[in-house]
């Protein structure tokens, strides 16, 4: 039972805060919140999303820091029929997600610097747990009324947080062999940090039994099975309690291309290599026996590929368009790469005005699409589908000096799967649901 209810917990908690990828973040600008494509930039954010577009900025020192603050909300709907409750809604509150570009350009030449948090970034709190640790205990009543003790309730403390960042650390070298093309080379440095608390504790039953328990109220289940005799049942349903970090790192090899036509027109191109990353437990505390202290596994992030155009309908009004595709199942995740059906994908467009000299306004749509099987969906880690909306402005407040706003709002399309277990031989469902809110705000700044 221990196993059953804390097993969930070996899934990594590396998700992404606001596209459709399974681990990567591509929500590293201001920028990118308020035009949702940005992989042909020629903006400060290109040392992210177009390295080679680097070369094409004005000489000189270019620096820029940016902030989101995210807000998002998971549910999860379990129809098992015996659960006190069928909705578990999970919080996830980030109030500092911070980004970091500098850039010098010299003629053909660029050297870039960028920090992020390329993977995680959030504490994800479930202050009621999840139907995985709490069916079991749903069992309890009709397990002790099939052994001819009348039960009819069942009660826990549960709970369980989760906080997870994989911060990134990334250096560019940029050329411009012409006026129209530039390549990149660049690495980017990885330190991931997972880390979980929980507990599941305080495990109540109301049996009916003339010597342990005459009146029927609730008492301790781990009680009652000891005055049973039932020493191995009060161990199953004693307090239990996990405080588990687990840390790693890994180097992300990367190349770009832009490509510029003509003064209108922008084409970059972006390929991350798979950044291999192995975790290691550092065990507190571990009831469960489920976290071996110095165990070691995988959870890589995935190679991209990354495409953009940006076209210049008119000199004030310019269009923006962005593909990128996440190469999961080629990723090691300790096997659960092999319930990724199809690999994930965004596609964003962006519009962006200069409403006057000083003032930029924008807007963007993302869709995300990820290819998970229904196996692969549990009640702590799922994919689903997403539509995001982005709006944005841009202003100058001198002539080295841009602040830059961003709002962006996602809405995930509810996913479901059907379950049984042993112990019940009726199926029943379980959906997911999930939205999140952002609000970002940078300065960028020109140093001669």
């Amino acid at each position: 039972m221990k196993k059953f209810f804390f097993g969930l917990w070996l899934t990594f908690l590396s998700v992404s805060l606001v596209s459709g990828a399974i681990i990567t973040n591509t929500n590293q600008s201001v920028e990118y919140i308020r035009l949702l494509a940005r992989n042909a930039s020629l903006r400060l954010d290109s040392v992210y999303y177009n390295p080679a577009g680097t070369a094409f900025l004005a000489n000189g020192f270019h620096l820029a820091l940016h902030n989101q603050t995210i807000k998002q909300e998971k549910t999860v709907i379990n129809a098992f029929p015996f659960l006190n409750s069928s909705e578990y809604v999970g919080q996830v509150q980030v109030p500092i997600f911070p980004s970091f570009f500098a850039v010098y350009k010299q003629d053909k030449w660029a050297v870039s610097f960028g920090f992020g948090p390329n993977s995680g970034g959030g504490t994800a709190e479930f202050s009621t747990g999840l139907p995985s640790f709490e069916i079991p205990l749903s069992l309890l009543p009709a397990s002790m009324a099939m052994m001819g003790v009348p039960t009819t309730k069942y009660a826990a403390d549960m709970y369980f947080k989760g906080q997870s960042a994989f911060y990134g650390f990334q250096g560019n070298v940029s050329y411009a062999f012409s006026e129209m093309f530039s390549l990149a080379v660049g690495l980017r440095y990885i330190y991931a940090v997972n880390k979980y608390q929980g507990h599941l504790e305080n495990i109540k039953i109301n049996p009916l039994h003339p010597l342990l328990n005459p009146s029927g109220q609730m008492m301790s289940a781990a009680q009652f099975f000891t005055l049973a005799g039932m020493p191995e049942m009060a161990a199953e349903v004693s307090d239990q309690a996990v405080d588990v970090t687990q840390k790693g790192t890994g180097f992300t090899p990367l190349v770009g291309l832009d490509i510029r036509p003509s003064e209108r027109l922008n084409i970059g191109i972006r390929y991350e290599f798979n950044t291999k990353v192995e975790l290691e437990n550092e065990s507190k505390v571990d009831d469960t026996g489920l976290y071996p202290d110095g165990y070691k596994f995988r959870n890589d992030i995935p190679a991209i590929l990354s495409l953009g155009v940006e076209y210049a309908l008119t000199e004030p009004f310019r269009i923006m368009v962005s593909y990128t595709y996440f190469f999961d199942k080629n990723a090691n995740w300790e096997g659960r790469e092999n319930l990724v059906d199809s690999n994930t994908y965004d596609l964003g467009v962006g519009l962006e005005f200069d409403l006057t000299k000083r003032i930029t306004l924008s807007c963007g749509y993302l869709r995300s699409e990820s290819g998970v099987s229904e196996e692969y969906q549990t009640d702590f880690s799922y994919e689903l589908d997403s539509n995001s909306f982005g709006v944005g402005a841009r202003i100058n407040l001198s002539p080295s000096i841009d602040l830059e706003l961003g709002g962006l709002y996602s809405k995930y399309i509810e996913d479901d799967k059907t379950m049984s277990i042993e112990e019940f031989p009726l199926p029943f469902s379980e959906s997911y649901q999930q939205w999140n809110w952002v609000f970002s705000v940078g300065l960028e700044i020109k140093v001669k």
